[in-house]
C-alpha cells in the first residue's frame, strides 16, 4: 500500500497563503525531491488550476527565473489525480476522481508504488478528517503575516503526531515530517 503524504508551507502563525512564502533554489530543489518519493499527485480544483497555470510546460522564456526550471519539469511529468466534482474535464496528465473520496483514496493508495502526495488546504483538511493521510509535512517558513488561509481550519477533532524527521533550509524555513499516532 503506497502512503498518503501531505506537504504544505506555512508561516510561523500558520497561514498557508503560497503568495506569502518566498521562494529559493533550495527550496525548489527540495520540493522536487518531495515530488519524486511520489508515483502522483492528489489535487483539489484550486490547488490543480494554480499549479497548472505556474507550471505547465511549456512556460513562457523568461516566465520564471532559471532555479525554478527543473521543479516545473518534474511537476508537468507527474501523473495527477484531481478531486473535484465540477470539473468536467482534466488534462496536462491528470484524471478527474469523483463519487466517495474516502472510498477513491483508499483505492489509490492501495495500488503498488512509492506513494502519493497531496498539497493544498481544502483537500487535505477532508483527508485529515478521515484518517487518510500517513505523514504530514509542515515547510514552516520564519514570517508572521496575520491572516489566512489557515493550516486545517476547521479540524474536527486532534489528530496527534510524532516528529520523524527535520531539515533546515538555509532561508530559516523548517521542513517537518510527522507521522499520525495511531
Amino acid at each position: 500500500m503506497r502512503p498518503l503524504r501531505y506537504s504544505i508551507n506555512v508561516t510561523l502563525d500558520g497561514c498557508c497563503d503560497h503568495r506569502e512564502i518566498s521562494p529559493d533554489a533550495e527550496m525548489h530543489r527540495y520540493a522536487v525531491e518531495n515530488l519524486n518519493r511520489a508515483d502522483a499527485l492528489l489535487f483539489g480544483r484550486v490547488t490543480y488550476a494554480m499549479m497548472e497555470a505556474a507550471f505547465r510546460l511549456p512556460v513562457r522564456t523568461g516566465a520564471m527565473p532559471e532555479w525554478m526550471e527543473p521543479f516545473a519539469r518534474t511537476i508537468h511529468a507527474a501523473k495527477k489525480y484531481v478531486v473535484s466534482s465540477t470539473l468536467g474535464r482534466v488534462d496536462w496528465n491528470a484524471e478527474l476522481v469523483r463519487g466517495d473520496l474516502g472510498r477513491a483514496v483508499q483505492e489509490l493508495k492501495r495500488e503498488p508504488g512509492k506513494g502519493l502526495l497531496v498539497g493544498g488546504v481544502k483537500l487535505p483538511l477532508a483527508l485529515a478528517e478521515l484518517g487518510l493521510i500517513d505523514e504530514y509535512e509542515f515547510v514552516v517558513h520564519p514570517r508572521l503575516v496575520g491572516h489566512g488561509p489557515t493550516l486545517l481550519a476547521g479540524l474536527s477533532k486532534r489528530v496527534d503526531l510524532k516528529l520523524v524527521s527535520r531539515r533546515e533550509l538555509g532561508s530559516g524555513a523548517v521542513a517537518m515530517r510527522y507521522e499520525p499516532r495511531r
